[in-house]
């Protein structure tokens, strides 16, 4: 393929649908830009000027063309503590370090991690984050007028019948515009987006962080720093795997890594927080047709022109409208078929979704939750594998040898029915032990192959160990004691 159809494919595929969607996309950052900066403990500012410049950079440097990366709440939760110990300066100096961290990452092929990572993880994931996207909406409609309600049934209204009608112009997009016009026209008593926080009027600026060059100041920032970069990567992976699956195309998860960390890195010297991708835009981005990098790269250049270039009516838009956005994303999010499939997936697999959805959702830590789901899968699928062992036995004609034929895989958890199934005290001359069928994974197996002959040696025993596989050999060769696993 050469330079300028790659161009074309990942740049002017569909530009019209790109740039609606771009647009739709930059609205819907600025309230939960101003959000995670509130959480963060800092001024809205720093939210906005780090998805604007995260947005804009991911375009050119990111692996998955079409998805959406800016701040966000996991990354925010995890930095409020050094902004409220520390001072502003030391987030940007964490967000630079961040970006470095994750740039390693990337070339140390980490991406790789997510092979394992199971598709009920996944599937308990994006349930979990589509909770949690609708429950981040019911601070907007607590305790408001009816008008509110009203509002937010219009704009869904408009967002699912339009497109029965044309599907020209994204449905969300317009919803947003028929209902900041009726807000102003009307002067409706509802939230709106500059209730929320002051926005930026000037554009962002380079900077150097203000903080110490010491060593001191790297032993504060970098376990931060750290924490930050694998939140950010792996809710970076597990968003673009949605997305791949969303648009049935693949990505390059090791350029996201290092897009990523290319992204942070600059946004750090431009005062902006550290992002990631996000899920709930990338769906608002890809249902309303976006799909390459042209998309993400209006979604910033766009957030950018309209907080500093058209901030009093960006302030203008009501909170109902772009609520009734993400209450949209969450329906369209959650796996709905996921929970009919409870009652026909293994049981094992229904545990693991589960078990993600409540961790995520009890912690609205998205770390915890995909790890709690992986070890689970890990301890199920040691399991199933370790129930695959079987152990025949044969004594011969003459009573004078005892043969074990192992089958199946034997490894650590497995290796322990391996020596339990030996006779260690049958008057027997010579065992033999035929792993023919069997295969050897590591050195718990290898170490359960020496205990046996061993033992069986020491009680006058004579010991054949037959039929091991190249790869099986080569690892006791490599591992077993001397002479203790070799056959006579």
């Amino acid at each position: 393929m050469t330079v300028l159809s790659r161009l074309r494919r990942e740049w002017m595929a569909n530009p019209r649908a790109d740039i609606l969607s771009g647009v739709l996309v930059a609205l819907a950052l600025i309230p939960e830009a101003i959000g995670f900066s509130i959480i963060a403990g800092v001024d809205p500012g720093v939210g906005l000027y780090a998805s604007f410049s995260i947005a804009l950079i991911i375009a050119f440097t990111g692996g998955r063309p079409g998805m959406i990366s800016a701040a966000t709440a996991a990354v925010a939760v995890l930095v409020a503590p050094l902004v409220r110990e520390h001072g502003i300066g030391y987030l940007f100096a964490a967000t630079v370090l961040m970006g470095l961290l994750q740039i390693v990452a990337g070339f140390l092929r980490l991406d790789l991690l997510m092979q394992y990572v199971s598709r009920s993880v996944v599937t308990g994931f994006v349930n979990a984050l589509a909770i949690l996207i609708f429950t981040a909406q019911l601070p907007q409609l607590i305790g408001v007028t009816w008008v509110t309600y009203a509002m937010v049934a219009a704009a869904l209204a408009v967002i699912y019948l339009l497109p029965r009608l044309t599907t020209a112009v994204p449905s969300p997009l317009v919803a947003i515009i028929v209902m900041t016009a009726v807000s102003i026209y009307a002067g409706l008593d509802v939230n709106k987006v500059g209730d929320m926080g002051a926005l930026p009027s000037t554009l962002p600026a380079f900077m150097i962080p203000d903080v110490p060059f010491t060593l001191e100041t790297l032993r504060i920032i970098l376990p931060y720093s750290l924490t930050m970069a694998a939140v950010g990567l792996l809710e970076s992976m597990m968003t673009a795997q949605i997305v791949d699956d969303m648009t049935d195309t693949p990505s390059d998860k090791r350029r996201e890594c290092r897009g990523q960390g290319i992204a942070n890195l600059v946004t750090g010297f431009l005062g902006g927080m550290g992002g990631c991708a996000m899920i709930g835009q990338s769906v608002i981005n890809v249902r309303s047709g976006g799909r390459t990098r042209l998309s993400t790269f209006v979604a910033g250049v766009f957030l950018l022109f309209l907080i500093v270039a058209l901030g009093p009516l960006v302030a203008q838009i009501p909170m109902p409208a772009l609520v009734a956005v993400m209450i949209m994303v969450s329906i369209g999010t959650f796996n709905w078929r996921s929970i009919r499939n409870l009652g026909s997936h293994p049981w094992q697999s229904s545990v693991v979704m589960l078990a993600t959805v409540a961790v995520v959702v009890w912690t609205h830590d998205l770390a915890r939750g995909v790890l709690v789901g992986v070890v689970l899968s890990g301890l199920f699928f040691a399991s199933k594998v370790k129930g695959l062992l079987g152990i025949a036995t044969s004594l011969s004609d003459d009573g004078r040898t005892r043969t074990y034929r192992v089958s199946g895989q034997v490894f650590f958890a497995s290796a322990s029915r391996f020596s339990a199934a030996i006779d260690f005290h049958e008057a027997v001359d010579r065992v033999v032990i035929d792993l023919t069928d069997a295969h050897f994974w590591d050195i718990s197996a290898v170490g359960e192959l020496d205990k046996v002959s061993l033992k069986l040696r020491r009680a006058g025993r004579q010991v054949d160990v037959v039929g091991l596989n190249q790869a099986s050999a080569t690892l006791v060769g490599r591992y077993a004691q001397p002479g203790a696993s070799a056959g006579h």
